[in-house]
């Protein structure tokens, strides 16, 4: 049970570590701010969007979750909402990531 726990925490990190290097590459590359948007001038932008969507993702959800209410406070509730979803996704998007990496090297 433990090595089950270890193992999705595990994947939870790679996730994140993963969303985080890419928004911060796409940002910086882009010069625009990453956020989750399907848009695009021609059906190549949308496409290159939503996977930038989908891999960044949980980082820019965690963002979210961070951003003050109109009176300045921060919503306990949208920053639990927020991380739940965002580990839940890194999850996803580090098993992705992962199960590539092993697929390619062995």
């Amino acid at each position: 049970m433990a090595k089950e726990l270890l193992l999705a925490a595990f994947l939870i990190g790679i996730g994140l570590c993963v969303a985080g290097a890419g928004t911060h590459l796409y940002q910086w590359l882009a010069r625009q701010q990453a956020m989750l948007r399907y848009d695009g001038v021609t059906f190549a932008g949308s496409m290159g969007n939503l996977a930038m969507s989908f891999v960044c993702g949980p980082y820019i959800m965690l963002q979210m979750g961070w951003s003050q209410e109109d009176n300045g406070t921060l919503s306990m509730t949208s920053m639990l909402v927020a991380a739940l979803v965002a580990f839940g996704w890194a999850f996803i998007t580090g098993l992705l990531f992962m199960g590539a990496y092993v697929a390619i090297r062995y």
